[in-house]
């Protein structure tokens, strides 16, 4: 919503529905759900602005130097975690040390950190400091990568690289984030499990403090359209059973309805591909080909979703507008079943598709799927159910055989967040083992590649192959979509990667 006549103002509360966060520590973050309240309570040394573009945080300024592979940051004077303490350059090299230690067991920390000298050696328990992170003096920092990446800097975006306090850490156990001491713009006033989380404005904070006096996340669950009517909550996405009715310029809800940004994401279906029957790139490619995703988009979600045949989402960099991949083409698909190890179906391994829930529906897209795999080709897949935070775990220790009901959100606008990271053969984020040498020698080339269109080309190479070879069934592509915000509520920020957001949120009334 645009400002009001009044001018920003302080005081008051925005209420949402939320899902309880697997964690609050910042380098344990691997789910979106954990990451939208982290960087409210906790910083790092840059951030995206509204346009993704990378801005100073907790560091003022830095420069880039040796030809690209020594950053070195200048903190902001007199800058303070929330219980008033000085943060200095030691702060940062004993959190970013923290997130590589064996001990704290970060499932990203090789990811995001790794590029760093010395850092991977920590992690593999080889040494007991990175010799990349060096500290010049309280106020300056600097940083030493194995090769110039132009990534590099984007991903100190994520909350692997944050500053955390270490008193508060060591002091604070396995339960230090009951009390985080953080640099975010608020800090945890209440978390009860499954009830509520409150987030207070922190007067500490660096820059001009939050307008808000409180963010309160609802987590107690209920239906999220009836809840805004209710006046229980402020904002609230639009579902396709109430389109058309707040579409209705008539209906009083109309007047609060928005226009939000397709976020930049990929939902699909991901495979094992050490695992039988995923060992097979034909029955692989047999199941993606099985699949009608325009006729799921348009009977099912009323074409509110866009059929994916690749894996890097429209409008962002590196996106293929000519990649054709494997579209629907069932006597194709049936060919190549047949061509497979498991044609025969009593020589074809039981297999389990594991996505998040409880018991409710699965999601009615991979029910549909399975159908279709079933009906068209006489494979049988079983859908199992498992809790957020033990879904996530076992994704990450990849012990998942096939899964679905997630989409990879973009962390940072470069599509190294895609094919580096999801289908590099060594990396963490690898979470179905797929491997290919001329995928891996591509996204290798583009890493230190300093020709922006030449990176591009190469992550599109490499894309074209992993989509041929079927180590994912992309499923669906976000939209532009509608929500309902309170007409109090001002300069709230639709964004189409996790930022922070709140800060400058405010209301109109003080309630």
């Amino acid at each position: 919503m645009g400002d009001s006549d009044e001018g920003p103002r302080s005081g008051g509360r925005f209420t949402l529905v939320y899902s309880d966060p697997p964690t609050l520590d910042p380098h344990l973050v691997v789910d979106g759900t954990s990451f939208g309240i982290v960087v409210e309570l906790f910083s790092g040394l840059v951030s995206l602005d509204d346009s993704l573009q990378i801005v100073p945080e907790l560091a003022e300024s830095w420069s880039v130097l040796e030809g690209g592979t020594v950053y070195e940051f200048k903190l902001r004077p007199d800058i303070t975690f929330s219980n008033g303490e000085p943060v200095t350059a030691q702060d940062f090299k004993w959190s970013m040390e923290r997130a590589g230690r064996p001990e704290t067991a970060s499932a990203v920390a090789e990811t995001y950190l790794g590029d760093i000298v010395g850092m991977n050696d920590l992690i593999n328990g080889d040494a007991g400091d990175v010799s990349g992170i060096q500290v010049i003096d309280g106020r300056t920092l600097r940083i030493t990568i194995d090769a110039p990446k132009a990534y590099f800097l984007a991903k100190l975006t994520y909350p692997t690289a944050y500053v955390l306090n270490s008193e508060n850490v060591e002091n604070g156990g396995r339960s230090w984030t009951d009390n985080p001491v953080g640099t975010g713009a608020f800090t945890l006033a209440e978390y009860r499990i499954g009830q509520r989380i409150r987030l207070a404005r922190n007067d500490n904070y660096w820059d001009r403090p939050a307008f808000l006096d409180e963010v309160f996340y609802n987590l107690s669950g209920g239906v999220s359209m009836a809840m805004y009517e209710n006046d229980e909550i402020d904002i609230t996405g639009v579902g396709l059973a109430d389109l058309d009715r707040v579409n209705d310029p008539t209906e009083e809800l109309n007047r609060d309805l928005v226009d939000t940004p397709a976020q930049f994401g990929v939902q699909y279906i991901g495979f094992n591909v050490d695992e039988a029957p995923f060992d097979d790139v034909k029955f692989r490619q047999a199941l993606n080909l099985a699949v009608d995703k325009e006729l799921i988009s348009s009977q099912v979600f009323a074409d509110l979703l866009e059929p994916a045949y690749g894996i890097i989402p429209p409008e962002f960099p590196g996106y293929n507008p000519d990649l054709e991949g494997l579209r629907f083409n069932i006597d194709r698909a049936r060919q190549l079943l047949a061509e497979s190890k498991y044609a025969d179906e009593s020589n074809r391994p039981r297999i389990i598709v594991t996505v998040p829930g409880s018991g409710g529906s699965p999601g009615l897209d991979v029910e549909v799927i399975a159908d279709m795999w079933r009906r068209d080709l006489g494979v049988n897949v079983e859908i199992q159910q498992v809790e957020w935070a033990t879904y996530l775990q076992d994704l990450n220790r990849k012990r998942l055989q096939a899964w679905g009901g997630v989409a990879w959100q973009a962390d940072y606008p470069d599509p190294q967040d895609f094919i580096d990271i999801l289908f590099y053969s060594e990396t963490q984020g690898n979470r179905g083992n797929y491997s290919n040498p001329t995928v891996d020698a591509l996204v290798e080339q583009a890493r230190t590649e300093q020709d922006v269109s030449r990176r591009i080309e190469l992550y599109r190479e490499a894309e074209a192959i992993i989509v041929d070879e079927a180590a994912w069934l992309p499923l669906w592509f976000d939209t532009d979509r509608k929500a309902l915000l309170k007409q109090r509520v001002q300069d709230y920020r639709f964004t189409q990667i996790a930022i922070p957001k709140f800060k400058d949120v405010w209301v109109t009334d003080a309630r």
